[in-house]
């Protein structure tokens, strides 16, 4: 399915979606969550969206999107890696940027994560030394020499443990997604 939006649907999803990307990242950058009373609401949004700017095609390409971004996420939490609000915020976000768009921020979110993760890597080694790093990061379900008792993770220790908040490069991977989209159709 080719699905185009026009200048004037493109504007409101840019908007509603930057709007919405500022917000969860905020709140998962202070709170470490992505709360369902943002979450939901979006979502159900985007599905007024769809309907009201690009019809039952544009619903069915953003459930399309939905499928990818949410079933993605959906799957990783599943495995025990990334949390619940990653996995709403997906799906919310999927159901504006359609299919395309949504695998699009998943690839390049990656990419921001990767450089990220290095990014913090790099700096705790220089300010900290490996070994503090290691330690801080590193999560091998052995405890370490210096240690006497293992103690199991807790889901606290996890979330600190976390090298980033997972709504940054996901806000920046869709500002850049959302952005080349209007240039796109404004310049093209």
């Amino acid at each position: 399915m080719d699905f185009q939006l026009t200048q004037t649907s493109l504007y409101v999803m840019a908007i509603s979606v930057g709007i919405f990307t500022v917000i969860a990242a905020i709140t998962d950058y202070k709170a470490r969550k992505i709360y369902n009373v943002l979450t939901v609401p979006f979502f159900v949004l985007g599905i007024i969206y769809q309907l009201v700017f690009n019809g039952w095609e544009g619903l069915m390409y953003g459930g399309l999107g939905f499928l990818a971004g949410f079933g993605s996420f959906f799957l990783i939490w599943i495995v025990g890696s990334g949390a619940a609000g990653d996995v709403k915020m997906m799906g919310a976000l999927s159901i504006w940027l359609g299919f395309k768009a949504t695998i699009a921020v998943m690839i390049i979110g990656t990419v921001f994560v990767l450089i990220g993760s290095f990014a913090v890597l790099f700096w705790s080694v220089v300010t900290r030394g490996a070994r503090k790093t290691k330690e801080t990061y590193l999560a091998t379900g052995k405890a370490l020499k210096n240690k006497k008792k293992y103690k199991p993770e807790t889901m606290a220790s996890k979330q600190k443990r976390g090298l980033m908040p997972f709504a940054l490069p996901v806000v920046l991977a869709t500002w850049s997604v959302t952005t080349w989209m209007v240039i796109k159709a404004v310049v093209l």
